[in-house]
């Protein structure tokens, strides 16, 4: 299994951007398709965007589309979610996620390891 820590959360204003970083451990990271995920209180852990293995091949939901960017750096081991122009309803805590088992990548059972999360909050 890969291990994952996120860290880059906090409070920001209606409009603004954050940073989500995801380091990864445990396994080469170029090898890794890796996953950003999502869970607002009440609600179910739901896809945000992806990337798959050579990090060529982007997927987003359409929630985020043209507004977040998923890419990676793997002399850093690490994985980013540049968030922008974001809205009170991105409210979540953000999950990273790797051990894509190769279907459904929008699925959360489609993925073996996860990170603890990390609070991303949005005032209107």
């Amino acid at each position: 299994q890969v291990q994952l820590v996120e860290s880059g959360g906090g409070l920001v204003q209606a409009g603004g951007s954050l940073r989500l970083s995801c380091a990864a451990s445990g396994r080469t990271f170029s090898s890794v398709a890796m996953g950003w995920f999502r869970q607002a209180p009440g609600k179910e852990r739901e896809f945000v965007a992806c990337f798959l293995y050579s990090g060529k091949s982007t997927y987003y939901s359409d929630s985020v589309k043209g507004r977040f960017t998923i890419s990676r750096d793997n002399a850093k081991n690490t994985a980013y979610l540049q968030m922008n122009s974001l809205k009170p309803e991105d409210t979540a805590v953000y999950y990273c996620a790797a051990d894509w088992h190769g279907t459904a990548l929008r699925a959360t059972t489609a993925w073996g390891s996860w990170g603890q999360g990390t609070q991303v909050t949005v005032s209107s």
